[in-house]
């Protein structure tokens, strides 16, 4: 009968996965299955140690240095979630993914060991950053048609209300009546533009946060780069910047585009035709500062504090009567909270209005 070793064995050695244990005390890898030469070609497991360094090589720097950090995190006894990692042997060789899973253990002996699994997540990368990708901009997409659709609308609202005034006089009620179907269906028509994309927002913002290593910078200029394609549309100019030119966080991609695109729309609705949008990200030793500024209206001074309220009274409706729910920044607090950051804003009125999110690394 087979011991359980055995079993063992022979499971490691049919499995997709690369298994390892590496000994922190000795510096050396004790075991890899077979795995591992399928996962790094050219590979072999009896030299696993020796090319340890070769293997980090493969990472981007940036990677490098964040793997490195994690796992002696792991060494010391500090937890950390899966390990996401990009490999690239070669400048032209495609981009692969690998996500490291891995845990503490002290052996009898007293050594102190890493053990977990490598698994390849290529494929799977490509499809979640792909729908990421689309998401982001169906996103960006939607709250530019909500204010470009909305315009029109309110237009002709305001055209309704002067015809009634001009057509008092004539105490005409089926006119009046006519009036009165216009006001009330564009009144209605930019209520529900406003509602879809504000359920839009609400329902995404529900769901469970999936943090994952985000290139912010990438994720950001790809946002922007849609507003500023659409800037005949909304009549505003949008700028972009970044120091440096590449800033890694760990955080869910699209709850995290969900607050920007908040933050954009609610700068777009307070400022005026010709005004000026701008959304930056720097880089700080121990965090990351996130911040959009417009030079809009301002937020009157007696709102300022109950701003995050939930139902807050500090909500208005926006420069083209566009409708706000006063969920919004109530929402964007807890999902910046929720990323272990603080959001906070500068406003003056008539000068214009600054939100600042500041996120750990």
């Amino acid at each position: 009968m087979l011991d359980q070793t055995e079993v063992l064995h022979h499971l490691l050695q049919g499995s997709p996965l690369l298994f390892f244990a590496y000994s922190v005390s000795a510096s050396q890898v004790l075991y890899v299955n077979e795995a591992y030469e399928h996962l790094f070609p050219g590979a072999s497991r009896d030299t696993a140690t020796q090319d340890l360094p070769r293997l980090l090589s493969y990472l981007p720097a940036e990677d490098q240095a964040y793997a490195l950090t994690c796992l002696t995190d792991l060494a010391n006894g500090e937890m950390h979630d899966d390990l996401l990692l990009r490999l690239q042997p070669q400048p032209a060789a495609p981009l692969r993914w690998l996500n490291l899973r891995a845990h503490r253990a002290v052996a009898t002996d007293g050594q102190v060991l890493l053990c977990g699994t490598v698994q390849d997540v290529t494929v799977e990368q490509e499809y979640t950053r792909n729908a990421d990708k689309f998401m982001a901009k169906k996103n960006t997409t939607l709250e530019i048609l909500s204010h470009d659709l909305a315009g029109p609308f309110n237009l002709m609202q305001q055209m309704a209300a002067l015809f009634q005034e001009k057509t008092q006089s004539l105490q005409d009620p089926q006119l009046e009546k006519m009036v009165g179907v216009m006001q009330e269906t564009c009144r209605e028509s930019v209520n529900l533009i406003r509602e879809f994309v504000d359920s839009e927002f609400a329902e995404s913002a529900s769901v469970q946060l999936k943090r994952t290593r985000v290139d912010l910078t990438a994720s950001l200029r790809q946002v922007m780069d849609t507003y500023q394609r659409s800037e005949h549309l909304v009549a505003k100019h949008f700028n972009f910047s970044s120091t440096p030119d590449a800033v890694y966080v760990e955080l869910d991609n699209n709850k995290f585009l969900q607050v920007i695109n908040n933050l954009m729309s609610n700068a777009i609705k307070f400022t005026r035709e010709g005004g000026h949008i701008s959304l930056a990200v720097a880089q700080h030793p121990q965090h990351v500062l996130v911040t959009v500024a417009d030079d809009g209206v301002g937020i009157p001074e007696q709102f300022q504090p109950v701003l995050f309220d939930r139902f807050t009274r500090a909500r208005r409706p926006g420069l083209r009567g566009e409708k706000t729910t006063g969920l919004g920044m109530s929402i964007i607090q807890t999902l910046v909270q929720l990323h272990g950051g603080t959001i906070w804003f500068e406003s003056r009125e008539g000068v214009g209005t600054t939100f600042y999110i500041k996120l750990p690394t």
